[in-house]
């Protein structure tokens, strides 16, 4: 199997290498890309397997992968920006920056309870098509018209697509200039950080570049379960879905990610230096710090998750101790944070060792999994990371 190195560093590409070969041929992998930053230098940079199992395509450098919820830390650095500058209170409701939102119970619900995931808006619109999906507007207009399911800040309720949304629409209007969130980003955060390959949304242009994704199994869950109303099967996280030319291009904030491991890694750095990174400041160190404040009840069963999830304002947090537990993909230490996706692509950061590590694949599984762990292990024996 051919492994591939970018700008590895020498000590590390030994044990990398090893690592994406174990978890291709010992875990089931089919694509990867893994990639590390160290304070401010990118030390681990590797790819290998294979992008698109139709075409026989090899995963390349520029190979972009579907990252899912990964993208939520994006977004949400976007609000935390806005509220860095002062148009934007965490506990204003987000019926002062949007009025129409108001409707259905939801004047009181705070930009907060959004940030926390317990704003209670985790469904989807009943009547949501892929093309529907794909419309910004539409879905903004839909979702201000719906009602919560269960009083805003009572309770846990992870926002599975609807977080992106919710979150961007803030940011939009409290923007002067009025930019939808991926021209926001790319603006403000990730064209200051020289990161080129992190996508809410790719244009045509670029869509040969992204990773076919191989599906995974069906939950064995009743119809009516909560996680298929905060992600109905017909607008999931398949290929069918999201190798569709509309749904790629479309600006989903909570879901719509495409990235280079690299790229990824490199926004992440910024979050693991506490807010800078190469000399460029987006974010207060003091703000960046306050994100692994664990939301309130975050060890109540979360409504959609069936589970207990620690989460931070906007991110997951490390520490939780349930084998069970999503949050345990983040690792133990209890000042880490980050994001997983669906499938179990992953970034986070351990800011104690100023270390980001991010790893994107395309063969959907259902997590906790076990396939990444050789590189978790390479990760923890070179950095001391957990």
């Amino acid at each position: 199997m051919e492994i591939n190195t970018g700008r590895t560093r020498g000590d590390l590409v030994a044990p990398f290498s090893e690592a994406v070969q174990r978890a291709i041929v010992e875990g089931g992998e089919v694509g990867l890309q893994v990639a590390v930053y160290s304070g401010d230098d990118l030390v681990v940079d590797i790819w290998a397997g294979t992008a698109d199992t139709v075409m026989g395509t090899p995963v390349r450098a520029d190979t972009l992968f579907p990252t899912f919820s990964v993208i939520k830390a994006v977004t949400a650095v976007a609000l935390h920006l806005q509220a860095a500058r002062g148009l934007v209170d965490y506990d204003a409701p987000v019926a002062r920056y949007w009025p129409e939102f108001a409707a259905n119970g939801k004047q009181h619900m705070t930009v907060r309870h959004v940030l926390h995931h317990r704003s209670g808006l985790w469904q989807m619109p009943a009547d949501v098509t892929p093309e529907r999906m794909a419309d910004y507007d539409w879905m903004c207009d839909s979702l201000a018209r719906m009602a919560p399911m269960f009083e805003p800040g009572t309770r846990n309720g992870y926002q599975s697509y609807t977080f992106g949304w919710l979150i961007a629409e803030v940011v939009r209007r409290t923007d002067p200039k009025r930019r939808n969130v991926r021209e926001f980003v790319r603006q403000e955060v990730l064209d200051p950080l020289g990161i080129d390959d992190v996508w809410i949304g790719v244009p045509a242009s670029e869509h040969d570049r992204i990773a076919r994704l191989i599906n995974a199994a069906p939950r064995p869950l009743p119809p009516d379960a909560p996680r298929f109303k905060a992600i109905p099967l017909h607008v999931g996280t398949s290929e069918e879905i999201f190798g569709r030319a509309d749904v790629r291009q479309a600006c989903i904030p909570g879901a719509g990610g495409f990235a280079t491991a690299k790229a990824m890694a490199r926004f992440f750095a910024m979050l693991a230096n506490g807010g800078t990174l190469g000399g460029v400041r987006i974010l207060p160190v003091d703000l960046v710090r306050s994100f692994i404040v664990p939301r309130p009840g975050s060890d109540e069963i979360d409504d959609v998750q069936g589970i207990a999830v620690r989460i931070g304002a906007g991110f997951w947090l490390a520490g939780n101790s349930q084998p069970e537990n999503l949050g345990r993909l983040i690792g133990t230490n209890p000042n880490a944070f980050g994001h997983p996706g669906a499938g179990s692509s992953i970034a986070w950061v351990e800011p104690d060792k100023k270390i980001a590590v991010a790893i994107l694949h395309n063969r959907m599984v259902q997590p906790p999994s076990t396939s990444q762990d050789p590189i978790r292990a390479a990760v923890t024996a070179a950095f001391g990371a957990e």
